[in-house]
């Protein structure tokens, strides 16, 4: 079975990628604290459902779209990352 934080961060992060803007313009636009937003991308802490709530509202998504564990989106999640690691090349 796969860790649920994980779960959580990686669907954060394709929610985030797909509203278009950088880390750190998203985090800034909501007023979220970009460490810890980081920490939780990256499936390293708990978060408490109210807080998923709040994210589920600002993202337009419903909180059960945090826990999905559609292989597609981990394959095009997948795809993201190595866009991401050519640029940085």
């Amino acid at each position: 079975m796969q860790d649920i934080k994980k779960i959580i961060g990686r669907n954060l992060k394709y929610f985030r990628f797909q509203t278009g803007m950088s880390q750190e313009k998203f985090y800034e636009t909501y007023k979220l604290n970009p460490k810890y937003m980081a920490c939780v991308e990256r499936g390293e802490i708990n978060v408490s459902v109210e807080f998923l709530n709040n994210l589920a509202e600002l993202l337009e998504k419903n909180i059960t779209d945090f826990f999905d564990t559609n292989k597609e989106r981990i394959i095009k999640e997948r795809r993201i990352d190595s866009k991401k690691e050519s640029y940085t090349k």
